[in-house]
């Protein structure tokens, strides 16, 4: 385990986190204090599961298909110059 000063560690702070992350852990010390050790976090060895938190259980097949309206706007034209998208127009 290796002990730096505050000091160091702000200047190499990313280069640290990355010794870290490959298992090495440091103290850091403030005036010769140590106050904060830097570790690496376990590997996460499972997928994330949704919360589902929005109540969303499906994404629609088209979900990601152009929209003829957005694309217009984008190009700088009418967005309703394109086919009726149900606004009633």
């Amino acid at each position: 385990m290796g002990h730096i000063s505050l000091y160091d560690a702000k200047t190499h702070l990313s280069g640290l986190v990355d010794r870290a992350a490959a298992g090495e852990e440091f103290v850091i010390a403030k005036n010769g204090v140590p106050m904060a050790k830097l570790v690496p976090l376990p590997k996460v060895t499972t997928p994330r599961t949704p919360a589902r938190a929005l109540g969303i259980t499906r994404i629609a097949s088209d979900f990601d298909d152009p929209d003829p309206q957005i694309e217009a706007l984008f190009a700088g034209g009418d967005p309703h110059d394109g086919p009726d998208r149900g606004t009633g127009r």
